[in-house]
C-alpha cells in the first residue's frame, strides 16, 4: 500500500497552526464520547451514542441500563485519557502498560484487572483459536519484541495494525481485549504523529472481516491496514479543514479595522 497521501497529511497537520485550546478540548471530549460508544457497542454493550454520552458528561444513571454497561462506559473514558498522557509522555509499549490500560477498561471486574487469564477461550464465530492460557504470557512477551521490529522494517501503520491483529488473536485477557486492543492502537497511532481513529459500530462486520482475512491469508494484514488507513485520512482531512478554517478566520479578525 502507498502510504505518502497520508504521511503528507500528518506532516501538514503537523505544521498547521492548532486550534485553540477551548476547540480542542471540545473535539476531544466528543471523539472520546464517540469512540467509547462504538468500542463498547462493538463487544455488546447496549448503550446509544446519547445515553453514553449523558453517563460520561453529566453523570446520569440511565434507567434499565446494567451497572456494568454503565461502568464500561467510565472505563473506556478513564482508558482513554490514559493513553492521551502516555502518548505526550512517548511512553514505550510494554506488557506493563498494556495490563494497566486493561486495568482501567475492566473497572467492573477487580480479578481480573490487568491479569492475563487461565483459563481456555474460544471467539465465537472467529477463523482462530486462541492459545492455551499457559502459552498467553510467552506470547505476548514476543508480541511485543516483534513490535519493536516491525517499527523498524515497515510503515508504522502497518506494524500498528498487525500488532492489533496478532493482540486479539493471543486475547489475552478473560474480558476486554477489543476494548483494550483498540485503546492500544490510538495510543501507538498518536506516539506517531498521526490522531486517534474511531472504528465504527457500524462497520463492525469490516473490522471482525479483518480477522477473518489475516488468518486465512497467509499472517497478510492488508485488509486491516486499509481500513485503518481509511479511517485515519477522514480524521486528518477533516480536522486539517477546520484548522485551515481556523486560520482564514483569526487572519481576516486581525486585517479587521479596530
Amino acid at each position: 500500500m502507498d502510504f505518502t497521501q497520508i504521511d503528507e497529511l500528518r506532516e501538514k497537520l503537523k505544521h498547521l497552526r492548532p486550534l485553540n485550546p477551548a476547540e480542542t478540548k471540545r473535539l476531544r471530549e466528543e471523539f472520546i464520547i464517540e469512540n467509547t460508544y462504538n468500542s463498547n457497542a462493538i463487544e455488546g454493550n447496549t448503550l446509544t451514542l446519547r445515553e453514553t454520552a449523558m453517563i460520561l458528561r453529566e453523570g446520569i444513571t440511565i434507567a434499565g441500563k446494567p451497572v456494568k454497561e454503565h461502568l464500561e462506559a467510565i472505563g473506556h473514558k478513564d482508558a482513554f485519557e490514559y493513553i492521551v498522557t502516555l502518548a505526550e509522555a512517548e511512553r514505550s509499549l510494554t506488557e506493563q502498560v498494556i495490563k494497566e490500560i486493561h486495568s482501567l477498561v475492566l473497572i467492573n471486574d477487580a480479578i481480573n484487572r490487568g491479569i492475563y487469564r487461565s483459563v481456555p477461550v474460544a471467539v465465537l464465530g472467529a477463523a482462530h483459536t486462541p492459545p492455551p492460557p499457559y502459552l498467553v504470557r510467552d506470547q505476548m512477551e514476543a508480541l511485543v519484541t516483534d513490535y519493536d521490529n516491525l517499527k523498524q522494517d515497515k510503515h508504522i501503520i502497518e506494524a500498528i495494525a498487525e500488532f492489533h491483529l496478532r493482540f486479539e488473536g493471543i486475547h489475552p485477557f478473560i474480558d476486554g481485549n477489543g476494548r483494550t486492543g483498540r485503546l492500544i492502537l490510538n495510543l501507538e497511532l498518536v506516539k506517531a504523529g498521526f490522531l486517534p481513529v474511531n472504528i465504527k459500530f457500524a462497520d463492525r462486520s469490516k473490522y471482525y472481516d479483518c480477522f477473518d482475512d489475516y488468518y486465512a491469508n497467509n499472517h497478510t494484514p492488508d485488509a486491516f491496514v486499509r481500513l485503518i488507513a481509511g479511517y485515519e485520512t477522514e480524521e486528518l482531512s477533516k480536522y486539517i479543514t477546520m484548522a485551515e478554517v481556523g486560520i482564514e478566520e483569526s487572519e481576516a479578525r486581525d486585517k479587521t479595522p479596530r
